[in-house]
């Protein structure tokens, strides 16, 4: 690693701490919910503008995406702006958009999940801005939007239709400095049974669309013991996390009822397949029950409507990919230990940017996933400076280690098809 600027980075990243707790406590303390991140996305904009990068744009969904170089090889950063709501206040110790620092860690809603990824790739930029990118390489810096309602929606609007294709992508979602290379995808159901209405009082007149569900929630209890077991990226799961039902009112039998199912997929696992398992149980015939994947359809902030599947993909980058290795060779640089690889047990954007379009991804972010979604969410100071240290040196290692395309070559330095 001698012929790369490893102990510069090392430096500028330490020196470069207070710098990069300020930017996580400036972007915790915006609330930003999926489709309201607007106000969160302009305070990204500053610490672009501060951190160096001249090239900033917001797209018609509401994604910012900043450009750093102009070569034809292309490595981008993602960071999802949005966060899950704060719950039941009362829960939190540490208000959570106060961005408290205390013992090490900067404290808040969207500490883990995940905004110190995106102070961190900061912090990598005002690096650059020391010692470069090597020639041919172009950095793209990326806070997307909508990650916690639809994961992936972003990435599928970045490359469909801002036609941005990365020749790699590095997600900063909480690895706990691991290099993460998979995740289990998933996939969302509704099950729908349609009964007749009558008056309460006469329940016998009617067909309560209830009841006919009952059954069919105790048969997807049970599929959960027979779904596939993959060894490396774990078993399939399935559970109901929402019923709802129709009926004229409170004191009439519901003409329908619906649950929706939230459906883990191991490799080799699909949409299609999961949806016949559903309809093919003896229960659902029985009841002839519609069975469907519904459509994501909210309007971003930015008032756009983009409707997707709800089908997130598995993804498992092969650990023998230049991507995977230049990844843990990186990580052991800065973290002066060997590297971990593993997987996330929850969604990330990789199921668009791999699962959907085959561009090799990776993870390495700050903090751990057990603080995602929770009262405690919180990042640790030293993850931050080592993340920024490791986005900045990633560039450098794959430079040296994979084939770079030419200017040439017809890919344009504005990173798009």
């Amino acid at each position: 690693m001698s012929d790369l600027p490893v102990s510069k980075i090392m430096e500028l990243a330490a020196e470069g701490k207070d710098t990069v707790v300020r930017y996580l406590q400036e972007l915790i303390g915006v609330p930003s919910m999926s489709t309201q991140e607007g106000e969160v996305i302009e305070r990204v904009s500053v610490q672009m503008r501060e951190a160096g990068i001249r090239q900033i744009r917001v797209d018609r969904l509401g994604n910012i995406i900043g450009t750093v170089g102009s070569g034809p090889n292309l490595l981008a950063f993602d960071a999802h702006m949005d966060t899950v709501d704060v719950g039941d206040l009362d829960a939190w110790d540490i208000k959570p958009f106060e961005a408290v620092v205390k013992d090490g860690f900067v404290f808040g809603r969207g500490a883990s999940d995940q905004k110190g990824g995106m102070a961190a790739m900061m912090l990598a930029a005002h690096i650059w801005r020391h010692v470069g990118l090597p020639e041919g390489m172009t950095v793209m810096l990326v806070g997307s939007i909508m990650e916690e309602d639809s994961d992936g929606l972003c990435w599928q609007y970045i490359v469909n239709e801002e036609r941005y294709v990365p020749s790699w992508v590095v997600l900063t979602e909480p690895t706990n400095l691991a290099v993460n290379h998979g995740q289990r995808g998933r996939v969302e159901i509704d099950v729908t049974t349609l009964g007749r209405s009558a008056h309460a009082a006469s329940p016998e007149q009617g067909t309560n669309a209830v009841y006919l569900m009952t059954p069919i929630i105790n048969a997807i209890r049970k599929m959960g013991s027979k779904l596939t077991d993959d060894e490396y990226l774990g078993k399939g799961s399935v559970a109901v996390t929402e019923i709802t039902s129709r009926a004229p009112s409170l004191c009439a039998i519901p003409d329908l009822c619906r649950i929706h199912l939230d459906r883990r997929l191991t490799a080799g696992e699909t949409d299609e397949a999961s949806v016949g398992e559903i309809r093919s149980l003896p229960e659902v015939r029985a009841a002839n029950a519609g069975v469907a994947i519904p459509d994501y359809s909210r309007p971003s902030y930015r008032g756009l409507h983009y409707m997707v599947k709800k089908y997130y993909p598995p993804w498992v980058l092969d650990r023998e990919h230049v991507l995977v290795k230049a990844g843990l060779q990186a990580a052991e640089t800065v973290l002066g230990a060997a590297a971990r690889l593993g997987t996330w047990n929850f969604s990330t954007n990789g199921v668009a940017t791999m699962g959907m379009f085959g561009i090799p991804t990776i993870g390495f972010g700050p903090s751990e996933e057990k603080y995602a979604h929770t009262p405690e969410d919180r990042c640790p100071i030293d993850h931050l400076v080592t993340a920024a240290a490791f986005y900045a040196l990633l560039p450098w290692v794959l430079h040296r280690m994979a084939p770079m395309k030419k200017e040439e070559e017809g890919q344009t330095s504005d990173s798009r098809t």
